[in-house]
């Protein structure tokens, strides 16, 4: 890909300050690309992962936060591959998925262009993506390694107050924690791990999660959103 052509891809995300001054808070503008509402993108990637999981889990994401931050927002996701022409037009970028992700170099080094260039990169462990998760990362950022973040971290008190990252399936047992990798002072990426904030937010007859728990993950997961919409 040639600069130019990079630059153009990433106009989207520095056009969101001009497009939405006026009908979004301040902040929030800064990260809401050229769609006139907040939208998730669900990545298409490669490796065999069903990245196709939860499919209820973010139309019902986009309808809290909605209801609860009065932005608006899409009701439904879209689906992009990082050979997508509209990629840069979505700065909310959403991987989950309970196999192995595996982009190859050329894949990787778009994923990196978009997130320079302004995108946020949400990843949601639905048990068995870790290992090949962990491994993308150190390929794409060898140089900024996934770190811990503690509870005190912005991305837990952006809308609502929490202690940190909620446990919302058992599973293996192991605590819930949040990694991110930061870029030039900037966060580029979220990743919950031990935690299944997609399983939370899914229709409440798929998993039967009582209230409280389906609570706390529609907390996290609005705080996610915020932060990466005022974070730019």
């Amino acid at each position: 890909m040639t600069i130019k052509v990079a630059m153009k891809r990433a106009f989207p995300l520095v056009l969101a300050v001009v497009v939405y001054a006026a009908a979004l808070p301040t902040g929030v503008a800064a990260r809401s690309g050229s769609d006139p509402e907040v939208r998730i993108a669900r990545l298409h990637y490669e490796g065999g992962g069903d990245w196709y999981c939860d499919p209820s889990s973010l139309p019902n994401w986009l309808s809290v936060f909605a209801a609860r931050t009065g932005l608006p927002t899409a009701a439904t996701d879209v689906v992009v591959t990082l050979d997508s022409e509209d990629l840069y037009s979505y700065p909310f970028l959403y991987v989950s998925g309970h196999g192995r992700i595996a982009p190859d170099e050329e894949a990787l080094a778009e994923l990196r262009r978009y997130l320079d260039a302004g995108g946020f990169l949400y990843a949601d462990d639905n048990y068995g993506l870790d290992p090949s998760f962990r491994d993308m990362v150190a390929r794409l950022f060898p140089d900024d390694p996934l770190e811990p973040l503690a509870g005190s971290h912005p991305i837990y008190h952006s809308f609502y107050d929490l202690p940190g990252l909620p446990k919302i399936h058992q599973h293996d047992g192991e605590p819930a924690q949040g990694y991110g990798v930061t870029r030039n002072g900037r966060l580029v990426l979220f990743y919950s791990y031990s935690s299944d904030i997609g399983d939370g937010l899914e229709d409440p007859d798929v998993h039967g999660d009582p209230a409280d728990v389906r609570e706390a993950a529609a907390k996290m997961a609005v705080n996610i959103m915020m932060y990466a919409l005022t974070n730019p």
